[in-house]
């Protein structure tokens, strides 16, 4: 940036602070480039093009006047003390297919806001619930859920706490602002504004923004092939807690695809602050003692209660039941991971998108009242 000199002889000094400006241009121009190959070397792709954005914005912060003892460690995305999430502002919002794209033979959305349960299937769980497809007795899982949480994170820590990522990552959701969808649309792309990486770009930086140090990777794990997802995903997570075993945190974040009989797709929908939302759900796997082994399982479960408790407590509405079942999904590699489901491929892009918002603030919550360091 240029400066008008002044009538009071600064030239030479202009010219020495324009020399330590280019300085500290070159300096953090060759730190950045340090980071990207040093990540490509040690790192998953995903992690490279994590340190490469991160040094891209600590080029702007120095730009706009920041000192290099000032500048952010190349993990480190820090927020203002008691500054609101980023995505706060909804600004991630993308614009919507009018009626007048809506083909004749369009196919028909259909919204639902599905309730908590309640009976024999279900666990109370503050305002939520928990569906147990299990056999373990109600009575074991209501008592772990008031358990407290097998972890703690470190607010404001230059080392990452949190791994989103996403198994089916090419999963989408509608374009259509009305209720309708086209013809032979599977509802899948590799392009990562409209799939699950959109979601959870937004959530990462929700957490983010809240001293929550998180990292987001976007790798296809179903492209091209669909099959083999869960190994390829696991391979990934397994890189990133090599590289940084001070995450406690694995996120997978996926959506729903749920159909009538005649075809029409349904969207799980609440209302959150006057503005519509898709329901989420949080999916827990169980030790079956044979075929599928998570000899943790019941920590991964306390977390999940935890998030659970605090979506719904928060955000009346936004969850459905916590699926408890004989599922595996990788969440054997923390005591923290767990499957979240962004509402359905009945679901328009911006409900997702507002309800990863949503959901990320839930977690915020959880985590805080877990650490009575912070909590109220």
């Amino acid at each position: 940036m240029r400066r008008r000199q002044g009538d009071f002889g600064a030239g030479p000094v202009l010219s020495l602070a324009g020399a330590a400006a280019l300085m500290l241009a070159l300096t953090v121009f060759a730190h950045g480039l340090v980071l990207s190959l040093a990540a490509l070397i040690i790192g998953p792709l995903p992690a490279a093009q994590t340190a490469l954005s991160l040094s891209r914005k600590q080029a702007a912060s120095a730009q706009s006047g920041e000192s290099a003892a000032e500048a952010l460690p190349p993990e480190v995305l820090e927020p203002a003390p008691g500054s609101l999430p980023a995505a706060a502002d909804r600004s991630y919002l993308v614009p919507l297919e009018g009626d007048d794209a809506r083909p004749e033979d369009a196919g028909t959305v259909l919204e639902k806001t599905y309730p908590q349960g309640s009976g024999e299937k279900y666990v109370a769980c503050g305002a939520g619930s928990i569906k147990n497809n299990t056999r373990v007795p109600a009575a074991e899982i209501a008592a772990e859920v008031e358990a407290p949480l097998p972890f703690a994170v470190e607010w404001n820590s230059p080392e990452p706490q949190v791994l989103i990522m996403h198994t089916h990552a090419t999963e989408g959701y509608r374009l259509s602002a009305g209720l309708w969808f086209c013809p032979g649309d599977g509802s899948r792309t590799t392009d990562r504004n409209y799939n699950m990486c959109a979601v959870g770009r937004v959530m990462a930086d929700t957490l983010n923004a809240a001293g929550l140090n998180t990292l987001h990777d976007e790798t296809l794990n179903d492209y091209p092939s669909y099959t083999g997802s869960y190994a390829n995903s696991r391979a990934v997570v397994q890189q990133y807690l090599a590289q940084y075993p001070s995450i406690k945190v694995v996120l997978d974040v996926h959506r729903d695809a749920i159909e009538t009989e005649n075809g029409s797709r349904m969207a799980p929908v609440c209302t959150v602050n006057g503005q519509q939302a898709a329901q989420v759900m949080i999916i827990c796997g169980c030790d079956n003692g044979s075929s599928i082994s998570l000899p943790n399982y019941r920590q991964n479960l306390r977390f999940a209660a935890a998030w659970e408790r605090a979506m719904e407590g928060t955000f009346p509405g936004l969850t459905r039941p916590v699926l408890f079942s004989y599922r595996f999904y990788n969440q054997d590699l923390t005591t923290g991971s767990l499957l979240i489901e962004v509402g359905g491929h009945g679901n328009n892009l911006n409900e997702a998108l507002y309800a990863g918002q949503l959901a990320a603030e839930g977690l915020i919550e959880a985590l805080r009242s877990a650490d009575p360091a912070i909590s109220d």
